[in-house]
């Protein structure tokens, strides 16, 4: 059918939420690095980009976008990082750790969140 003609109409956009959900995927830190006072942390997004983008405007971006929201040990406050690189935490006194990585869209909305525990070995320095 020619554009135009009668019952002719674009091919519908498709919505947002027909997108499969996104998801996080947390690794654990490697011992080597947690030996030497120093945690990396490598996290991955499902159907969903990592990207410094925030705001309401920023919902109706198709492929979804988000960044993650970090807390350490429980603390009253966290971080927004939209770098998608892995997180690297040091300067944590040796013993038991935890972090908690959540996954949010552009208006800080949580989608899913994942905890890593690990243990600080031995205070940081180098061999």
């Amino acid at each position: 059918m020619a554009a135009g003609a009668a019952g002719w109409e674009p091919a519908p956009v498709v919505p947002l939420p027909s997108q499969p959900p996104a998801s996080l995927a947390v690794d654990a830190p490697l011992p080597d690095q947690l030996a030497m006072g120093l945690a990396v942390i490598r996290y991955r997004a499902e159907n969903l980009r990592i990207v410094p983008v925030y705001g309401p405007a920023a919902l109706d971006v198709s492929p979804r976008i988000g960044h993650i929201h970090v807390t350490v040990d429980d603390a009253p406050w966290h971080w927004a990082d939209g770098s998608g690189d892995p997180l690297i935490i040091q300067g944590l006194p040796p013993g038991p750790h935890k972090v908690l990585v959540q996954l949010a869209d552009p208006t800080h909305k949580v989608i899913d969140s994942k905890t890593v525990d690990f243990v600080i070995t031995a205070q940081g320095g180098h061999h």
